[in-house]
Order: structure tokens, then C-alpha cells, then sequence
């Protein structure tokens, strides 16, 4: 059975992160899709909330949603959150099982920048959810990455721990943290960018009010 994993900082998480995160539960069939929030972002800025309050919005928002659940064990583990240390740690606990880490196309296209990265594949196949009009951006080391590991054939997944890249379209929601960053910091209205939850623990807690663009 496979295991989604979903990383970023979820600063705060929105429906352009769980959006995707269902689309590709419903078409690859992963029996779950943990969610794993970091606790220090080795690629930009420290987040705006605090881990607890990051990991409560995150309970609260994949809540009712059969499948989803939250992941803390970068949040209890010391020094940078490199993915490549999770998907050990998961490899660790799920020896056979097929684990496929979910990345959106920038974070793709980012990749050659993340640490050890070339070990990623070795240890979790890759689930890149591609947004309508995406188109994979010009770098050798992707190139050559798609040549070896890109599959056509989503059994794929089901049949191999690891090892292979998919591409899945979903639709495209133009949300961003940093737009609610902001938004929260003038005041403005969050309704319908992110669940109910996430939203009144937001303006319960007064998050973000001082530093929309943290």
C-alpha cells in the first residue's frame, strides 16, 4: 500500500496544499497521505507561527478527512529539516512499503538545490503534481533525472518501494501562504482560501498580525 508524504512548513497550510494532496488520493489510491511539517526550514525564512501553533493548524485542517494525517517527527527531531532525513526515517519504519514523497512543480524544479538530493529516489518514488500549463523547466539534472525514473504506468507506484517519478496533473489554485500571510496582517477577510479551522485559530491567536510577510 502506498504512503503520500506531503513536507513544507504549512505556514499557514491552505487549500492549495490539501487540494492537490486529495486529487492525488483519488487517482493513485495511496492508503494514506501523511502530512509532515517542518520545524526548520533549511531553504527560506523562519515561519511566522510557531511549530505548535503550525502543527494545531494542521490537526485541525485535515480533520474528517479519511486517509490524511499529520506527521511531527520533523518537529521532535533536532537541527535542519532536510527530506531526505524523513523519507530515512519513514523508510526506517516502512521497510517494503511504496513510499511516494508529493512535490509541486516549483519544488520540483528546485530539486537539484536540496540536500542529497540524488538520494531521494533511492529511498521513495516522486509524485509531481503538475499544475495545467506547467512545463518542466530547462536543467540538465532534470532532464536526465525524467530519462531514468520517469514511468508511464501509475502500477508503478503499487509495484516498487521506490525509484520511480510520476507526473499527475491537478487543478490549479493560484493560493499562496504568503498571500494569507498578508491578507492576516491588514486585516482582510480569509474565508474560503483555507478550512474554517485554520482560519479561526488564525484570527483567534492573532497569528501573523505583526509580520504578514514573515
Amino acid at each position: 500500500m502506498i504512503l503520500g508524504i506531503c513536507g513544507g512548513t504549512f505556514d499557514p497550510v491552505h487549500y492549495g496544499h490539501l487540494r492537490p494532496a486529495l486529487e492525488v488520493m483519488d487517482a493513485l489510491a495511496p492508503a494514506e497521505i501523511a502530512f509532515v511539517p517542518n520545524a526548520q526550514p533549511p531553504h527560506r525564512d523562519a515561519p511566522g507561527a510557531s511549530p505548535a501553533q503550525r502543527l494545531r493548524m494542521l490537526e485541525a485542517a485535515v480533520v474528517g478527512q479519511p486517509g490524511f494525517y499529520v506527521d511531527r517527527r520533523e518537529l521532535d527531531r533536532e537541527g535542519p529539516s532536510w527530506m531526505v532525513d524523513t523519507l530515512a526515517s519513514l523508510r526506517e519504519a516502512h521497510p517494503g512499503r511504496s513510499l511516494c514523497l508529493l512535490l509541486g512543480t516549483d519544488a520540483f524544479a528546485g530539486l537539484p538545490g536540496w540536500h542529497r538530493w540524488r538520494d531521494l529516489l533511492s529511498l521513495a518514488h516522486l509524485v509531481v503534481m503538475q499544475r495545467p500549463g506547467w512545463t518542466i523547466p530547462e536543467s540538465r539534472d532534470l532532464e536526465r533525472l525524467l530519462g531514468r525514473y520517469r514511468i508511464r504506468d501509475a502500477r508503478a507506484l503499487h509495484d516498487k518501494p521506490a525509484g520511480c517519478i510520476w507526473l499527475q496533473s491537478v487543478t490549479a489554485l493560484d493560493i499562496s501562504a504568503t498571500r494569507i500571510r498578508t491578507l492576516a496582517a491588514t486585516g482582510r477577510n480569509l474565508r474560503y482560501l483555507l478550512p474554517e479551522p485554520v482560519r479561526e485559530i488564525i484570527e483567534q491567536e492573532g497569528l501573523y498580525g505583526d509580520s504578514g510577510s514573515a
